[in-house]
């Protein structure tokens, strides 16, 4: 027989196989990373490129971030507890956050460098050709390790693995300058070998502010965009039984979803109904935004956003009963009372089992003993049959 897993259990098998995985790639192109830094900044000096020297410091940034990785993806996927419920993504964005201002900081000092050697002039060194080798070789090998690491940062819905692969491809693209420049130097035009360190530096400070502004506009909970917010809403009117969404909040959390929706339904309907009609739309919201991990419905009667909010001073169940007793005496045995808060008001059904005659209890005479009540809204008995 077959033992069926608890879908707590199946969270925490998923977690190790997705740290492993991440670790797994990680460690592999931190190893590629020291190896392509150390033959780049080795040839860079003894074949006079500048440009191949700061793609090498560009490649021990790798390693760098590679650790910052590896670092954050160990918090990041620990499972929720009781200080953080939601779970540890945001330390996955605190950590993309932090790799991107590594990029920003080592792309500036060298763009700042190598900016005052271009107009400083008198560059006269010509790169040799085992700079256009190590060159060929780092884009080879870091188009592969991207590949890899975005395939697996996709896999386990990781944006920092994905922000560590892009990391990885810069350095493909900064290797491809170095080609271009070196050539460009060995035909006469020296001054390129510089120039193209200061390019590759652009890129690196580029690729860094992106990863950053995400993660900044994450961190103070920036909403979905404004077409997968209406795709949502639409889902939402089109199930049956929501008659509106008149609120719909959105945030991140890493890879995750996190949304809250206020449902507007009939207001006789019970609230098994109404709970119901939600998890209709929850399904339907799963369906169309696979990375939805959480969804906080709020079942409205009514539009507060149209309609004046119903007040919290409004006399509660108990009240009313209190109040009935006193003006018609106590409720018969078996009788029901069912309220609806409605437009600052109370509206009330009372379902009578048996009917009794001369009962206090009729439509007529409970509107005239409570209509002077502010709160009072309207009354319906029912009375079973026979």
């Amino acid at each position: 027989m077959e033992e069926s897993i608890s879908p707590a259990q199946q969270h925490r098998e998923n977690l190790a196989s997705e740290m492993k995985a991440a670790s797994r790639v990680t460690i592999i192109g931190m190893i590629l990373d020291a190896v392509l830094g150390v033959i780049k900044v080795i040839s860079g000096a003894l074949f006079n490129s500048q440009a191949l020297i700061v793609d090498g410091i560009h490649s021990f940034s790798d390693v760098a971030s590679d650790l910052v990785v590896l670092g954050v993806m160990k918090v990041s996927r620990q499972e929720p507890d009781q200080d953080h419920p939601y779970g540890h993504q945001r330390i996955e964005t605190f950590g993309t956050l932090v790799l991107g201002s590594i990029l920003i900081a080592v792309g500036a000092a060298l763009a700042w460098d190598n900016t005052l050697r271009l107009l400083q002039g008198g560059i006269d060194t010509v790169p040799g050709w085992p700079v256009l080798v190590a060159a060929a070789v780092s884009v080879g090998s870091k188009e592969w390790i991207y590949r890899y690491t975005r395939h697996v940062g996709q896999k386990i819905r990781s944006d920092l693995i994905i922000a560590n692969a892009w990391h990885s491809r810069t350095d493909a693209f900064s290797s491809v300058v170095v080609l271009v420049s070196t050539a460009g130097a060995m035909l006469g035009m020296v001054w390129l070998d510089v120039l193209a360190a200061v390019v590759i530096a652009a890129i690196i400070i580029h690729i860094g502010w992106k990863f950053t502004w995400d993660s900044v506009k994450e961190l103070v909970d920036t909403g979905l965009s404004r077409e997968d917010t209406e795709m949502l809403k639409t889902i939402a009117r089109d199930t049956d039984g929501v008659r509106d969404v008149h609120e719909l909040r959105s945030r991140r959390m890493g890879h995750d979803i996190l949304l809250d929706i206020h449902l507007v339904v009939r207001p006789e309907i019970s609230v098994s109904e109404g709970h119901q009609i939600g998890m209709r739309v929850v399904a339907g919201m799963r369906d169309a935004l696979d990375n939805i991990r959480s969804i906080n419905f709020h079942i409205d009667a009514e539009n507060d956003e149209d309609q004046p909010v119903t007040s919290e001073r409004l006399p509660s169940r108990e009240d009313i009963r209190s109040i009935l007793a006193a003006q018609l005496g106590a409720l018969p045995h078996h009788s029901r009372l069912r309220l609806h808060y409605l437009k600052n008001r109370v509206h009330l059904e009372l379902f009578l089992e048996e009917p009794e005659a001369d009962t206090p209890f009729n439509a007529a005479n409970i509107k005239a003993r409570l209509g002077d009540y502010p709160w009072f809204g309207s009354v319906r008995v029912w009375v079973a049959g026979p």
